[in-house]
């Protein structure tokens, strides 16, 4: 979903270029990415960071690892950084790169990414556009191009037709399934006592199942 152009957000991004990384640079800081963050840990990211609510959310439950939100929309990632700047507590594990996520091995290098989450993407319903789902296997190759031997990738949904053709695109991959849930919301109450939602999840959660798939990729 595409935001309203935020009159504000382009001077307020380069105020805060530590935080929000622009594209170019988080070229060249590919393979080197522990020196942008207070502690050397691991990295996930999440593709279409929107406006934060799920990366911040999972940065202030996961200290131990550092989280880097992609979004390629500038009123999203910044109203993203904004918020992460007005959290009470501060969080020195997370960035965001406002850029393009089509190839997330221009900015990564191989095995510098630890998991990988795809949260409401775009399901580009129309068959001309199936290389632009972030679940078509140009995008799962570039995946497993960061990602070391048996990293993960965690991906959710409310749309079962994007659902169903990224299951078919994992298996045809050979992503191996760990799990799979088809009504997450009601089927798993230890999964969800953990779940950080997005916004879309927290909105469109009361209208139908929310899908979700937890799988690695083995070499």
């Amino acid at each position: 979903m595409r935001l309203r152009r935020k009159a504000w957000a382009a001077d307020w991004l380069v105020a805060h270029n530590e935080l929000v990384i622009t594209q170019d640079k988080a070229v060249a800081l590919k393979g080197q990415w522990e020196s942008v963050f207070a502690k050397d840990q691991p990295i996930y990211i999440e593709i279409g960071t929107g406006k934060g609510q799920f990366i911040i959310g999972m940065a202030k439950q996961y200290p131990e690892v550092n989280f880097i939100g992609m979004e390629i929309q500038e009123g999203a990632v910044a109203v993203a950084g904004r918020k992460a700047v007005d959290d009470i507590a501060p969080l020195p594990n997370l960035k965001f790169i406002y850029g393009d996520g089509a190839g997330v091995d221009t900015y990564f290098a191989p095995s510098e990414v630890s998991k990988v989450y795809l949260n409401f993407s775009d399901p580009w319903p129309k068959t001309g556009h199936e290389k632009r789902r972030l679940t078509y296997k140009s995008f799962l190759k570039s995946y497993q191009n960061v990602l070391p031997v048996d990293g993960e990738l965690e991906f959710k949904t409310d749309n079962r037709k994007l659902f169903e053709y990224s299951l078919g695109s994992f298996a045809n991959y050979g992503l191996t399934f760990d799990k799979v849930w088809l009504d997450m919301h009601n089927e798993d109450p230890e999964n969800l006592a953990i779940n950080i939602e997005t916004e879309y999840e927290q909105k469109f959660k009361v209208k139908g199942p929310i899908y979700k798939f937890l799988g690695h990729f083995t070499d």
